[in-house]
């Protein structure tokens, strides 16, 4: 019988094994309507441990006054995340994307990109990531603004 989690959809074990063999952290990034939530974490016998996350709720403290399940706001998450996790002397992760297929450009490679200029190594392919008018959120035609908050907010994280 099936484990409960393939029955399920929520577990596709065959990947999940190939990224344990790797024997590196995990970056495993989850988008739901409103927020994107990603985190680093590593295997444990006991189940996984988490080393560090970061949601784009937390862009509010940081001045993000837009949408947090957007582009740019999924890139900041990352970059807030890949900041972290170099606090924890974590520097060399591999992609957990779970069952979401592989988009080009998506709000999840979005997060990767945040990760990568953060300082985190990630073995992904450059052309799978998105442009940088789209991260900047120039596509988003109706927030004239967007792109100089999100230069302001990007500096504060990248600051410290």
């Amino acid at each position: 019988m099936p484990f409960k989690r393939r029955l399920e959809g929520k577990t596709d074990y065959d990947k999940r094994l190939e990224l344990l063999k790797s024997g590196m952290p995990q970056i495993v990034v989850r988008k739901s309507l409103k927020y994107i939530k990603a985190q680093v974490t590593d295997f444990d016998s006991k189940g996984d441990k988490t080393l560090s996350s970061a949601n784009s709720k937390e862009l509010k403290k940081l001045g993000w006054n837009f949408a947090y399940d957007n582009i740019p706001a999924a890139y900041l998450t990352g970059l807030l995340l890949g900041k972290k996790s170099l606090k924890n002397n974590v520097n060399e992760v591999v992609l957990n994307a779970g069952l979401y297929p592989s988009v080009k450009g998506s709000r999840i490679y979005a997060t990767v990109k945040g990760a990568l200029d953060a300082g985190l190594k990630v073995s992904v392919d450059e052309e799978i990531l998105p442009s940088e008018q789209r991260i900047k959120g120039e596509h988003i035609t109706k927030f004239k603004n967007l792109p100089m908050e999100f230069e302001k907010v990007k500096q504060k994280i990248l600051s410290g």
